[in-house]
C-alpha cells in the first residue's frame, strides 16, 4: 500500500515545473488545471497532464481538475482519465451528488479506454461549508473514495474566517474531517496547504498540529515544503526502536501470560501496543517509498 504523507500540487500548463515536482521526493504530485491554470490556460494544458502522466516517474500521479460547477469540468476528466493516471482531486466538493457524478464519469472512461474499473483514485477536497456540513454524506456514499483532503484557503473565505498563524479558527474544522473519515472507515485524511511560504517555521509547526490531530499527510505548494512534511509524518528511528522494544516486551509477556505491565515506567497494555504496530507499518511503508 501507498503512503501518502506529501500531495505538491504542480501548475499543469508550465511542463518544466511539472517535470521537477516529480523529482522533489513527494509521495504524490497533483497537476493543477485549477487555481495553478489560468481560465485561458486550462483547456490547453489537459494534453500536458496527459504526456506528463505517461511519462516514468518514481511517485504518484494526479490531476486537479476544475470544480464540477464550472464548464471546464467534463472537459477536464474526458481528457485527463488516461494510462499513466492514479488519481483525480475534486475541488470543492458539496454533497454525494458531486461524488456519484464524477465516479460515473471516471467509471465510464475507464471502461472506454481498458483501464480496471476502480484503478483511479478519486480524493475530494473539503473547503466550503456545504461541503464540511455534508462530508459525512460525502464519506459515506458508494465509491471509490479512499480519504479527503481539507483546503483551509477556499474554506475560511466561504466561512469568512481570518487564518491565523497558529490556525486556532481551523481545529474544530480539521476535527470534523477526521472523525468523520473515521466513522466512515475512510483513511485518515490529508491536511489543508500552508501558504506562508517564507515562514517554514510556522508551516512545521502546522504539519506536526496535523499530525497529532490525526492526519496522514500534507498538501505542498512549494518544493522546499516536501521534505519538511516527508520528515514530520515519518517516525523517528528513536520513536522505531521504542515500538519495537514494545512489540518485543508485549510479546514475551503474553508468552507469561500476561497482556499489562509497565516498560520503563510506561503502562503498556493492548492499545499501547497496537499504537506500537501501526507506527511500525507506517516505518516499513517509509522504507519501501525510499528505495523506490
Amino acid at each position: 500500500m501507498a503512503i501518502f504523507r506529501t500531495f505538491l500540487f504542480a501548475p499543469a500548463n508550465h511542463p518544466r515545473r511539472v517535470e521537477k515536482a516529480f523529482q522533489l521526493g513527494a509521495d504524490a504530485v497533483i497537476l493543477d488545471l485549477e487555481d495553478a491554470c489560468a481560465i485561458s490556460e486550462k483547456v490547453a494544458s489537459r494534453s500536458k497532464v496527459v504526456e506528463a502522466m505517461q511519462r516514468s516517474r518514481s511517485c504518484l500521479g494526479y490531476v486537479r481538475v476544475n470544480p464540477l460547477s464550472t464548464e471546464f469540468a467534463f472537459g477536464d476528466i474526458y481528457e485527463v482519465v488516461q494510462p499513466g493516471l492514479d488519481g483525480i482531486v475534486l475541488p470543492k466538493t458539496e454533497s454525494s451528488h458531486d461524488i456519484k457524478t464524477a465516479e460515473w464519469m471516471i467509471s465510464c472512461l475507464e471502461k472506454e479506454r481498458g483501464l480496471p474499473v476502480g484503478s483511479i483514485d478519486l480524493m475530494p477536497l473539503i473547503e466550503t461549508g456545504r461541503g464540511m456540513a455534508k462530508i459525512g454524506e460525502i464519506l459515506s456514499c458508494e465509491s471509490r473514495v479512499r480519504r479527503v483532503a481539507f483546503g483551509a484557503g477556499d474554506f475560511c473565505l466561504d466561512m469568512n474566517l481570518q487564518w491565523s498563524r497558529d490556525e486556532e479558527e481551523l481545529q474544530a474544522y480539521r476535527s470534523q474531517v477526521v472523525l468523520m473519515s473515521r466513522q466512515a472507515g475512510k483513511e485518515p485524511p490529508i491536511d489543508t496547504v500552508w501558504i506562508n511560504i517564507q515562514d517554514t517555521e510556522g508551516f512545521a509547526q502546522s504539519s506536526r498540529r496535523a499530525l497529532r490531530m490525526g492526519f496522514q499527510g500534507k498538501l505542498c505548494i512549494y518544493p522546499d515544503q516536501v521534505a519538511v512534511v516527508n520528515d514530520v509524518f515519518s517516525p523517528t528511528e528513536e520513536q522505531v526502536a521504542r515500538a519495537r522494544k514494545v512489540v518485543a516486551a508485549f510479546e514475551q509477556a503474553e508468552k507469561e501470560g500476561s497482556s499489562s505491565f509497565q516498560l520503563d515506567g510506561q503502562f503498556i497494555d493492548y492499545p499501547i501496543l497496537y499504537a506500537a504496530q501501526k507506527l511500525l507499518a507506517v516505518h516499513e511503508k517509509v522504507v519501501s517509498q525510499r528505495a523506490k
